[in-house]
């Protein structure tokens, strides 16, 4: 038996625990089957999809539509009078949920704590990072609730995996990226890192920029990129206190260097231009270990000769208000807006038709598949043109599930993605 066989088996999630899965959006099912274990835990996180609309919520958002089994209503009275609205999507989200398996479909031994026990309230974001040492640690800050209090003044710079050298990418990795990955599971291969790591929790954020750079063609193997790469990275909120994270492009893109212009209201306004060189990996937490040695965290270094560089410049503000400022130094070979919510905030407006204007690839993220819809909907309306991409599913999707989330569609940071 293969070491992963033996992962998928320890992952396995029992039939009766499948019931309440389909319950929680974890699974096709029939929403008419409601039982206490849904109503007293997710139904507690869940909102009446008709909240504000009328009359006062009258309790629990208890009651699945039987359709689509995505959203879920406080009464009857309040899902008759939100049916007007909810007709129009109903058959999308019903589809949508057809999608279960393949979204919620992870390799790692702790998949089944970090998607159905954390919807089903039996584990949380913060009991999941105590287990492993983690919580309110370094990068780690604000994976979980505990740490939305904190500011983005002090940035993630410095700061290691607080891992073990086994479980991190410390160092270069023994041998260049020979075939393009596709999945966690290659990741994890390629840079000899077991599957209970919990490594990809952080990594999702440049592994999506490098998927979205191959989904595009904006490769080595592009002459217009050639030997330097050109991003702008829009909205950037928690990331600012994970950037050391943004180091594993050094690994993917070897012999590039590499500018990440990030433009966002979130950047603190005296960090406001600030240049941040990256040469190395975030440590681990070994004394010993070669990535502490000076010389010792390279980029694949002496054995092939190839170096990278990575330089990230912050820009405090929205990219349309900020883009002359950016593009001096810096035209974009691709611009990329992770977890953008393009749909539910006015602000993008402006910037959607810049970037249809200079005509450089774009592609957005969002936690879920109905957020992607949406969104592209507004981007084909504004751009007048077809989508560079469909909305399709990020095989380098963070592995563990969004706490409290609106709607039962499953929903993970950079989930699903689509281009302009």
């Amino acid at each position: 038996m293969r070491e992963d066989d033996g992962v998928q088996r320890n992952n396995l999630i029992t039939s009766s625990e499948w019931a309440v899965v389909r319950l929680a959006g974890f699974g096709p099912g029939n929403g008419a089957a409601q039982n206490s274990v849904w109503r007293s835990e997710r139904g507690r996180g869940m909102e009446c999809a008709a909240k504000g609309s009328g009359t006062p919520c009258s309790g629990a958002a208890a009651r699945l539509c039987a359709r689509c089994e995505a959203v879920a209503y406080c009464s009857l009275s309040h899902q008759i009078a939100h049916w007007t609205h909810h007709k129009h999507e109903c058959d999308r989200l019903q589809q949508q949920m057809k999608n279960l398996e393949f979204v919620n479909d992870f390799p790692f031994t702790f998949s089944r704590e970090a998607t159905f026990q954390v919807c089903a309230k039996q584990e949380t974001r913060c009991s999941f990072l105590s287990k492993r040492g983690l919580h309110q640690l370094g990068m780690w800050m604000l994976e979980c609730h505990c740490g939305a209090s904190s500011s983005f003044d002090c940035l993630g710079l410095n700061r290691g995996w607080d891992l073990p050298s086994v479980l991190c990418p410390c160092c270069g990795p023994d041998s260049l990226v020979s075939e393009q990955l596709r999945s966690w599971r290659d990741y994890y291969m390629w840079r000899c890192i077991p599957l209970d790591s919990p490594v990809a929790l952080l990594l999702h954020w440049p592994l999506t920029i490098y998927h979205a750079a191959q989904l595009v063609g904006v490769t080595t193997l592009n002459p217009e990129v050639s030997d330097k790469l050109h991003i702008h990275y829009l909205g950037p909120e928690k990331e600012l206190l994970q950037l050391a994270v943004f180091g594993e492009l050094l690994a993917l893109f070897p012999g590039v260097n590499i500018h990440i212009e990030l433009v966002g209201p979130a950047i603190p306004p005296q960090r406001d231009g600030e240049k941040i060189h990256i040469y190395k990996y975030p440590c681990c937490n070994e004394d010993g270990c070669e990535c502490k040695l000076a010389g010792g965290n390279t980029i694949l270094g002496k054995q092939t000769g190839v170096t990278s560089a990575l330089t990230l410049q912050l820009w405090q503000g929205f990219y349309h208000d900020r883009y002359r400022d950016v593009i001096e130094d810096s035209f974009p070979h691709l611009v990329i807006a992770p977890n953008g919510g393009i749909a539910a905030y006015s602000s993008w407006l402006p910037s959607i038709e810049l970037i249809a204007k200079i005509d450089v690839p774009a592609v957005f993220t969002d936690y879920c598949e109905e957020a992607c819809h949406l969104a592209a909907s507004c981007i084909e309306t504004v751009s007048q043109r077809p989508l560079r991409l469909s909305v399709q599913l990020n095989p380098f999707r963070q592995p563990m599930a969004v706490e409290d989330s609106v709607l039962l569609l499953p929903c993970y940071s950079n989930c699903f993605l689509f281009g302009m």
